[in-house]
């Protein structure tokens, strides 16, 4: 493939339980990438990035989301040492009220991935943690009154979001 442009649907990449988009994927350098609408610009294509783009498509297409609140590889502090969360969604107080966590679909969820969002969140303490493989998606709102994580029925829309 040369360095053009070409679209193309989820049928033609790793078929995820998640809806199909319009993914722009083309050869960078000899290597497969796609357009990473948050960021603006072309990033390797590898099966975690097919994940995050189908997954922010899905919560800009179908749950509302708003693409300027929204940021992928979002750098943070955490006990001296530098993370990256995979994206963060914000209120529309400019708050952080959201963290997705990305895994490839081969990639079993499992505590240690809730440890790992978990702990990006003693820093940017926001209401919702979603992770997902793209296969399984699953979401916690978090009470810091009482303490507790309660899992979700299904991703909250932007609505949801940005009640209280």
């Amino acid at each position: 493939m040369n360095n053009s442009e070409t679209h193309a649907s989820i049928e033609n990449a790793i078929e995820l339980n998640l809806p199909p988009f319009d993914a722009m994927i083309k050869s960078v350098e000899g290597v497969m990438s796609v357009f990473d609408v948050l960021r603006k610009k072309y990033v390797a294509l590898t099966p975690e990035e097919w994940v995050r783009q189908s997954f922010v498509h899905y919560l800009l297409a179908t749950k509302g989301y708003r693409k300027e609140l929204m940021n992928n590889e979002v750098q943070l502090n955490l006990n001296g040492m530098s993370r990256r969360c995979d994206t963060v969604v914000w209120d529309m107080s400019l708050r952080p009220a959201a963290i997705v966590e990305y895994k490839a679909p081969d990639v079993e969820i499992t505590q240690k991935v809730f440890d790992q969002i978990q702990r990006y969140n003693q820093v940017l303490q926001v209401k919702y943690l979603i992770v997902t493989n793209g296969m399984n998606h699953y979401c916690c709102r978090v009470d810091y009154v009482g303490r507790t994580c309660e899992f979700l029925s299904e991703i909250p829309d932007w609505t949801v979001l940005n009640q209280e």
